[in-house]
């Protein structure tokens, strides 16, 4: 069984250490900090995040479910990502099941941390992938122009 995601202290450390080092350019290539407005507030809330890189495209994959990221992208439809002193803009679209599926295989495969979160493996068959879909949201990237 999967593990659930709690925003504890130690989370809360090591978004702490990964927001710092996302803004100076530092630690994996896909690691950025996730800037969107809330839904509530319209303030800009952040978030480091991993973002997957697949057939020339880019992902969002909320491992942990839908937290406060998910429903604010979900509302606002754009966010921007940040790396270093460079910031991208973008329209999100979130995925159905079937499009989900090489994303969410891919995510699984690079990113290990996330793993004890996940009821399948990388290896899993696709219709287990699409089982699990509707609890970890997967956002297609689009540049804003």
């Amino acid at each position: 069984m999967a593990r659930t995601y709690r925003l504890g202290p130690a989370r809360r450390a090591i978004n702490v250490l990964s927001r710092r080092m996302v803004r100076r350019g530092r630690g994996p290539s896909f690691l950025h900090l996730l800037t969107v407005r809330g839904r509530r507030t319209s303030e800009p809330r952040s978030t480091p995040v991993s973002v997957m890189e697949l057939d020339h495209r880019r992902y969002l994959v909320a491992p942990y479910g839908p937290v406060s990221w998910v429903k604010n992208a979900r509302v606002a439809g754009e966010v921007s990502l940040t790396r270093g002193d460079r910031t991208e803009g973008f329209t999100v679209r979130e995925l159905g099941p079937e499009e989900a599926v090489p994303v969410l295989r891919k995510y699984l495969r690079e990113i290990k941390v996330v793993r004890p979160y996940f009821d399948v493996n990388a290896d899993s068959p696709e219709g287990e992938f699409r089982g699990i879909a509707a609890s970890k949201p997967v956002f297609e990237l689009t540049p804003r122009r």
